[in-house]
């Protein structure tokens, strides 16, 4: 018997017996396949509203008031009737950019005159700081209703 805590030899205590073998003729497990998509219905995730798709960024959690069902869009705050400050939050402003970069560096077209910029987090502020970043932060209320603010309309 051997000290190393494992009760086995020299070798760490492992025997090799435990760990399972992949057996190509057995059925019972689908292989991976990496083309699949996995579709999620009740997903919120950026860009799947169908009137703005790809430019709503959401804030705050819309699944708090009732969880597991989606908002519906009669639950708008209309523009006249908003309640949230104008000010984008230091969270708002980092999802915009790290987004926005992302946009960028997967070829999206740039909205403001590059000065020799080729980093796409650089050009992303310079595009929130001339107002041209095309995206709408969605703010979220406790009680499932939200509001939809432009990238021009929040003061930094």
């Amino acid at each position: 018997m051997s000290d190393d805590g494992y009760g086995g030899g020299g070798d760490g205590g492992y025997d090799g017996g435990d760990e399972p073998v992949y057996d190509p003729e057995d059925p019972t497990g689908e292989p991976y396949d990496p083309d699949e998509e996995i579709h999620d219905p009740d997903a919120t995730a950026l860009g799947e509203d169908n009137d703005n798709f790809g430019n709503i960024v959401e804030s705050g959690d819309p699944s708090a008031s009732k969880k597991g069902e989606r908002v519906p869009k009669d639950k708008k705050i209309h523009k006249d009737s908003r309640t949230t400050t104008p000010y984008m939050t230091k969270y708002e402003k980092a999802r915009i950019l790290g987004t926005r970069a992302l946009q960028i560096s997967m070829n999206a077209p740039v909205l403001v005159d590059l000065e020799g910029e080729t980093d796409p987090l650089q050009i992303a502020i310079k595009e929130l700081r001339e107002k041209k970043i095309p995206l709408i932060v969605r703010r979220y209320m406790p009680d499932g209703y939200y509001e939809d603010w432009t990238c021009e309309e929040l003061l930094q």
